[in-house]
């Protein structure tokens, strides 16, 4: 049996028929009667009614061509292979036909009848049934109507694309209306090729973006693709692959197969769809061509796959081995959109040869249905043999088994039924605008039309069904893309259903063409919808990564890289983080980041600034001793003004990183490195000039020595003011130009936003910290080399001390400032201020005060100039 919608190879076909036509011209041009070679013994039966329908249609699979030996006269070619359900669908035809000569709304006072011919699934009989149809009579006469009264208003067929092109080649160059209940091929939409072609079953343009949307709707992004040997399901599957890929999908594999290709490449083929993990395979092919690789997947026992069958695919279980068939519980299966026939099963049950006397099938349907054979006759070749069971016509039709008539799947007789309604409505319109004129001008009246009217009123029909479904044609003779979507349910007692699960509508806005009622879906393992992906989805917080050398739909999940994040699954790419924001532990969404700066509510920032306060109450205590006691002699030693000078400078030091605790602001960042730096200079020069006071002291003892006029107050004002202005020229060109101001740091650290004050031209600031020490260094050495002096009155071995703990501090300040960040940077160097302060203060200081308030008999100007003095002043007298 040749399946539906099979394209032949149209360049060896043609020849055959167009010789078929070059015989028939040739035959009517005969002037005189002769022989002639009868190809086909024609089994026409005729309804008789005012409007005549031409139904080419299927009863037949086959045509038989006997042998010629030339030694007698051959015999015709006859039809075998009657099929039931290609009789259902003639059924159909005669239904509606009855059905509209009852109704009185519907072509009132006139009836529809219709004249049937048998293609036999043969293109060369098509053409020469519709050759008869056109000439009248018995004989094929082109261009010739030998029927006066025969109104052929159009013809209805045929079920095949094939077999319908060949008709539509003959009829578009009539113009009369040829309207097909299934014909698939996209070609036939083609108005400059076939002018006069309708159809009512939806052209195969739609199905592949429809069979591509069910695949979306599903998520199954890994599929199969098998297709028949067929240019149309070529095509089909075609479609269907750039469809899945422009969805998002893969292809796992794409096989064509054929049920006449050598068992070798039909096994390759099983063992692709065996080894491959995709569970959802499209098969764009014909039962026939899918049966031998069903059976061999039913002998391995194959994982349960879902099968998405495209409308070529035609549901008959009879074609297919017990164990083959249950592969396919739960497949998918596309159907133009089928509604219910009403009262159409009581017409089937109440068909009997003696009230359809002029069927000429009846009889062959009886023997097949009931297995016996009429007296005298053997219509089907079916029963032979002794035990012969005589048809009786009385047979009760209520007995056979309902799968007879596979009303599971009405999808052709449906169409044939709206083809029928449709030349109906188009008639009935014509009746009501009354006479028309031809393209001569002239009237002609209903009993009279021609065939190129009927056209013209058919395709501007529009009717709606009984249930409620509109149908009319495009301006392609094709009609709405309308798909329903069934469910093959096969259970344990082999017993099936096929159940509408969903519909395809291509009539609705984009996105919603596809409906589904999946809880009514019954899947073939476990009864959960199949996942059929080549790697699963990734999570949020990951995003795929291509495998090499495979389709895009197989990848690897990676997590995102730090300070990324994905919020969606199978994305490709992970997205930055706004900079005030950093992602969660799961990198699926970003969090505010954590501003940090050196607070006065934390531990560490109030630590930092009581010891601050602390150590500047301490600064001003001393420096309260020392004016309490300014006319005593260790206070009056070595400038009394400069140990003011130095007390205060040093109470600022330690106020002066307040500034550093606290959230940094414009004024704060601007001020507190270089008033620290400042202060800082002015403590240290302070100590200079108190050292090189000591040494001038002590140097200017002997009258001759030439340092006694600089004994005073001059110089020591000298040094400080000359050193403090060098740094105060840096401090204020570092204001003035680049001053420091507040930043927002969201790059040292993760997932926190520093709060810190950007110090502008970095290189101004180690400018500062470089002068400063250099001060300090100066000190240190000063100090050092006035070590040796009388130890009673030796400030300069404290100075010494203090200026070893002060250059110790800073030149350890400086790679761990720089190693830190954050608070901890700013922390850093609070400590390092007050650690250096503290160490110039206590002991510098600090040995002072211990005299002055636990030893006064030692802050005498005798204790403090010493013996060694006094000896020395001897000597020189």
């Amino acid at each position: 049996m040749k399946p539906r919608g099979f394209a032949n190879n149209y360049k060896e076909m043609r020849p055959d028929w167009l010789n078929l036509l070059l015989l028939a011209i040739n035959m009517g041009k005969a002037s005189v009667p002769g022989c002639k070679l009868e190809l086909q013994k024609m089994t026409p039966f005729t309804m008789d009614g005012d409007f005549v329908l031409g139904v080419i249609a299927l009863a037949h699979t086959r045509v038989d061509y006997p042998n010629r030996d030339f030694r007698e006269t051959p015999k015709p070619a006859h039809c075998e292979g009657f099929q039931i359900r290609f009789y259902r669908d003639i059924l159909a035809i005669m239904f509606a036909t009855e059905e509209i000569n009852q109704n009185q709304h519907l072509l009132p006072n006139h009836t529809l009848g219709f004249r049937f011919m048998d293609s036999c699934f043969s293109e060369v009989v098509a053409l020469q049934d519709t050759l008869l149809l056109l000439s009248g009579g018995n004989r094929t006469l082109p261009n010739y109507k030998c029927e006066a009264h025969l109104t052929l208003a159009g013809i209805i067929g045929e079920l095949y694309s094939s077999v319908s092109e060949v008709m539509a080649r003959i009829l578009g160059v009539y113009r009369i209306p040829q309207i097909s209940i299934s014909a698939l091929h996209p070609m036939l939409s083609d108005k400059l090729q076939f002018p006069s072609f309708l159809r009512t079953y939806p052209a195969d343009t739609m199905q592949p973006q429809a069979i591509a949307q069910l695949l979306h709707h599903f998520n199954w992004t890994w599929v199969g693709i098998l297709f028949s040997n067929t240019d149309i399901t070529s095509l089909q599957s075609q479609k269907i692959r750039l469809r899945v890929v422009e969805n998002g999908g893969c292809v796992a594999f794409m096989e064509k197969i054929d049920n006449h290709y050598p068992s070798e490449r039909l096994l390759k083929v099983a063992q692709v769809i065996h080894q491959s993990s995709a569970r959802v395979i499209v098969c764009s092919c014909f039962e026939v061509h899918l049966k031998p690789i069903l059976e061999l997947l039913s002998i391995w026992n194959i994982a349960a796959k879902v099968w998405i069958f495209s409308s070529a695919f035609a549901i008959n279980p009879d074609m297919f081995t017990r164990e083959s068939w249950r592969l396919l519980n739960g497949s998918l299966v596309f159907i133009g959109s089928t509604s219910d026939i009403p009262h159409f099963t009581n017409f089937l049950y109440n068909i009997w040869p003696s009230a359809h006397s002029w069927d000429t099938f009846t009889k062959l349907f009886w023997e097949k249905a009931f297995g016996c054979q009429w007296k005298g006759q053997n219509l089907t070749d079916m029963v032979t043999g002794k035990d012969i069971i005589p048809c009786t016509g009385e047979e009760d039709l209520k007995a056979l088994d309902p799968v007879i008539f596979q009303l599971n799947d009405l999808s052709m007789s449906y169409h044939a039924y709206l083809a029928i309604y449709a030349y109906a409505h188009a008639l009935h319109n014509m009746i009501l605008e009354g006479p028309m004129k031809d393209i001569f001008g002239l009237y002609t009246n209903i009993h009279n039309i021609k065939p190129w009217q009927v056209l013209h009123y058919l395709k501007v029909v529009h009717f709606t069904t009984e249930s409620k479904e509109e149908v009319y044609f495009d301006e392609n003779g094709d009609v709405p893309a309308v798909f329903d979507i069934m469910n093959i349910q096969i259970h344990p007692d082999d017993t099936y259903e096929v159940i509408k699960v969903g519909r395809y509508d291509a009539r609705e806005s984009p996105g919603d063409e596809i409906s589904l009622n999946i809880t009514a879906i019954l899947w073939n393992q476990n009864n959960q919808i199949p996942r059929s992906v080549c790697s699963e989805s990734c999570p949020v917080g990951y995003r795929k990564s291509a495998r090499m050398g495979q389709p895009t739909c197989c990848f690897d999940c990676v997590p995102c890289s730090t300070g990324e994040i994905a919020n969606e699954t199978d994305t490709t790419e992970c997205w930055k983080c706004p900079e005030n924001q950093w992602p969660n532990e799961s990198r699926e969404k970003c969090l505010p980041k954590v501003i940090e700066f050196l607070s006065y509510q934390e531990p560490l920032g109030a630590a930092l600034a009581a010891v601050a306060i602390i150590l500047s109450f301490t600064t001003i205590l001393i420096l309260f001793i020392f004016y309490l006691f300014q006319d005593t002699p260790i206070v009056r030693a070595n400038n009394r003004g400069l140990s003011y000078l130095l007390l205060c400078s040093l109470t600022l030091c330690f106020l002066c990183s307040l500034t550093f605790v606290g959230f940094p602001m414009k004024l704060t960042c601007m001020i507190r490195q270089p008033a620290f730096g400042l202060i800082f200079t002015v403590s240290v020069s302070c100590i200079l000039a108190k050292t090189v006071t000591v040494i001038i002291a002590f140097k200017a003892v002997n009258p001759r020595n030439q340092l006694r006029k600089w004994v005073g107050s001059k110089i020591p004002n000298f040094i400080v003011i000359f050193c403090s202005l060098i740094q105060l020229i840096i401090c204020t060109y570092w204001i003035s130009s680049h001053p420091s101001f507040p930043e927002y740091n969201t790059r040292s650290e993760s997932g926190k936003i520093i709060v810190e004050c950007n110090d502008g031209l970095t290189i101004l600031f180690y400018c500062m910290l470089g002068y400063m020490g250099f001060l300090a260094i100066i000190s240190f050495i000063v100090a050092f080399l006035a070590r040796t002096l009388p130890d009673s009155f030796n400030e300069a071995k404290f100075i010494t001390f203090s200026m070893l703990v002060f250059v110790s501090v800073w030149l350890s300040f400086i790679p761990t400032y720089l190693s830190t960040q954050g608070k901890y940077m700013v922390a850093v160097e609070i400590f390092t201020i007050l650690s250096s302060g503290a160490g110039l203060l206590f002991l510098i200081f600090l040995p002072k005060c211990y005299i002055i308030l636990l030893q006064p008999e030692m802050n005498t100007k005798e204790h403090l100039v010493g013996k060694k003095t006094n000896n020395m002043k001897k000597k020189s007298k």
